[in-house]
């Protein structure tokens, strides 16, 4: 059953072309999810602003601006989930797309059935992860992407605050360099392998006095732990 469409659980598209609209729209909602609907930037971020979405279905190509753009200036604030939904679909497009932030890509034209199991993935992945993580005074909100000690925003740039949750959600558990890296900057090889050293001693220095640091194991990778 479709719900009241004025609850804050919702999926937002945003979208240009009215027809693409409407059967994304009508398919979703016989699957019960409640929609709002976008036809630019400037009306998405006025829905956003009310409340965040359960996930963005994000066109690139929009009257008042580019799509990646958008998600780009989203992922400075927030990980809401979201499955860029365009005619754009070479390696390269998929890659910056990506690279912008995205979830998921689907190119159009495209399966509604396939269209339908990519956002209830994406639905899937979201809720594994809590609205809030605590471990002794740490804090994280994960839709606003900040941390806190005692109360205080740690004011974590984004890959330091997507390393902290990455510790966080598996505390006491060593994580190789290579799993660090793939998670926080997207790729397995880092194109400077002082990359993870820098960003892991400007954590541990925020995290002074938190009782909790993160720790080298030699040869294996590093463990979030107490000290």
């Amino acid at each position: 059953m479709v719900t009241n469409p004025e609850d804050n659980d919702y999926i937002l598209l945003v979208e240009d072309e009215i027809q693409v609209q409407k059967k994304n729209k009508r398919i979703l909602e016989r699957s019960g999810y409640n929609i709002r609907q976008a036809f630019n930037l400037g009306q998405a971020r006025t829905i956003i602003k009310q409340s965040a979405p359960l996930v963005i279905i994000l066109d690139i190509g929009l009257p008042d601006g580019n799509g990646l753009s958008f998600l780009q200036e989203l992922r400075e604030t927030s990980n809401i989930p979201v499955l860029i939904l365009t005619a754009m679909g070479t390696n390269e497009d998929i890659i910056r797309g990506f690279e912008q932030g995205s979830d998921d890509y689907l190119t159009k034209p495209y399966d509604l059935k396939v269209f339908l199991a990519r956002i209830e993935a994406l639905l899937r992945r979201a809720r594994l992860v809590p609205e809030t993580i605590t471990i002794g005074p740490i804090r994280l909100n994960t839709v606003s992407w900040t941390a806190f000690l005692d109360e205080e925003d740690l004011m974590l740039s984004k890959k330091e605050y997507s390393m902290l949750q990455l510790f966080m959600q598996h505390p006491e558990i060593t994580l190789s360099s290579d799993l660090i890296y793939d998670r926080v900057w997207g790729q397995e090889t880092p194109e400077n392998p002082d990359a993870l050293k820098t960003i892991i001693s400007r954590v541990r220095r925020k995290l002074d006095g938190s009782g909790y640091t993160i720790t080298a194991e030699r040869g294996e990778g590093y463990v979030f732990e107490q000290e």
